[in-house]
């Protein structure tokens, strides 16, 4: 292979590498959202589940001192209602675990692919010095002979 066809290779994986690192940088920016929208949903699910306890202690000391049924009632339900929505989020929470597991995945193996280009190139830079070299040995061979040429021609 020419030099500069290999020099030419070379550019061109540069751009692709340049693309593949925008990629890398894209999906590992969805992954931390991911990550981020995960931390606040169960920081909201922690936050209800200490507001029910807190109710839910407040209602008992309410009902050593005697309350209404009906208003006893109305408390239940309130909680029942607590309960419910601390469910629902945890389902919100394994969507958003299941969500950013997806995003590190994507980034994972984008990561890959941009590692794949950079060995290409690598191997590229590789070819190219060999090229330079068998070049560079070339030149000292030619020179040597003239070297050579010129003393048994003196």
């Amino acid at each position: 292979m020419a030099r500069n066809d290999v020099t030419r290779s070379i550019e061109q994986l540069a751009t692709v590498l340049r693309m593949e690192l925008e990629k890398e940088n894209k999906a590992l920016n969805a992954f931390r959202l991911a990550q981020d929208y995960h931390q606040q949903q169960r920081t909201k699910l922690t936050s209800l589940q200490q507001y029910r306890m807190d109710y839910v202690r407040q209602l008992q000391q309410e009902g050593s001192g005697g309350v209404k049924a009906h208003h006893y009632q109305q408390r239940l339900s309130f909680v029942a209602k607590l309960d419910k929505a601390c469910e629902q989020q945890g389902h919100v929470i394994a969507q958003c675990k299941m969500a950013a597991d997806q995003r590190r995945t994507q980034w994972l193996a984008q990561q890959r692919r941009r590692q794949a280009v950079e060995k290409l190139i690598e191997k590229k830079d590789q070819s190219l010095q060999i090229i330079d070299n068998r070049i560079d040995q070339q030149m000292m061979d030619e020179l040597a002979t003239q070297r050579l040429l010129r003393r048994s021609i003196s």
